[in-house]
């Protein structure tokens, strides 16, 4: 019961944004093939931008093949920041082709989104080590890396697409995302990983206040020693109602929940440490006494 509280409270602190809930796109298959090449393309481009920025962030130090290599296998995750390029391309149809044309800003993530996103996973497959190995010994120029990339390494440009079918179902338009809301999957994207934080996302200010008491039923249960963890849930949902209440700075919020709750959260970790220790310290006392016993009934 505790894992599942912990999980709803720091979910909590992260989803204090006025975004709504969005529809889960799914990827369509059937676009790929006349896709995959482009997307090649494009992904070439971004991974040598990405490594040439992230070389003059770390100057003078020089970047690590390992550092390339985090680089090349984020960039076809949409829960990475890497791949937030995938999220400024819209698929258009033009007579019997689909072209990728890319936008001033982040769109939506539908099924387009989906589709390139499967697009280049195919295309980049298990050669992230090797293209990773090239950018790192060779450090190409840009139409270099996509030549390598998506002729000589993985042939995705070696022919040319198949014409769309006339009958194609049209894809949904482009909408693009608030400021607010980019920036704030940004903050989610950058602490994916964070210990006392797994599984964030976003929700609609209806459903937090649905969900604000959760946890209340359960907080006598609690042990005497855990009247902070108890009190955490009624914490939070004071920090939501602070929020509705005052215009402050949603940023602030969001970071001082998330440091509160990783403090709590730290607490507990090293409670519960401190306990197994003490058990296994215990367990090898047992042990020793024993053998001891057995050695003097021997002699």
């Amino acid at each position: 019961m505790k894992a599942l509280l912990w999980f709803v409270a720091v979910s909590l602190v992260v989803s204090i944004s006025h975004c709504s809930k969005k529809p889960v796109g799914i990827a369509r298959k059937e676009d790929i093939p006349y896709i995959k090449c482009q997307v090649c393309e494009k992904l070439g481009k971004e991974l040598h931008q990405q490594v040439q920025k992230k070389q003059a962030e770390i100057s003078p130090k020089k970047i690590s093949e390992y550092q390339i290599i985090e680089i090349t296998e984020n960039s076809c995750n949409l829960k990475k920041s890497e791949a937030d390029w995938i999220l400024r391309i819209d698929i258009v149809e033009k007579g019997d082709r689909l072209e990728l044309v890319e936008q001033d800003s982040e769109g939506q993530c539908n099924s387009e989104c989906k589709t390139i996103e499967r697009a280049c996973q195919e295309v980049l497959g298990y050669s992230d080590t090797d293209v990773a190995e090239y950018l790192y010994k060779s450090k190409p120029n840009v139409d270099s890396l996509r030549n390598y990339l998506c002729k000589d390494l993985t042939k995705t440009c070696s022919t040319n697409p198949p014409p769309v079918p006339k009958d194609r179902t049209p894809g949904e338009p482009f909408v693009a995302k608030s400021d607010k809301e980019a920036e704030m999957e940004k903050i989610l994207k950058s602490m994916e990983g964070m210990p006392g934080a797994p599984g964030m996302k976003m929700y609609s200010r209806d459903e937090l206040m649905n969900m604000k008491n959760f946890g209340d039923e359960d907080a006598d249960d609690e042990d005497e020693d855990d009247d902070d963890e108890a009190d955490l849930p009624s914490k939070l949902g004071k920090v939501l109602r602070e929020k509705e209440s005052r215009k402050g700075d949603w940023k602030q919020v969001v970071r001082k929940g998330i440091a509160d709750t990783s403090a709590t959260l730290k607490k507990h970790a090293d409670r519960v440490s401190n306990q197994i220790r003490k058990w296994w310290r215990g367990k090898k006392t047992t042990t020793s006494k024993k053998g001891s016993k057995a050695g003097k009934s021997e002699l």
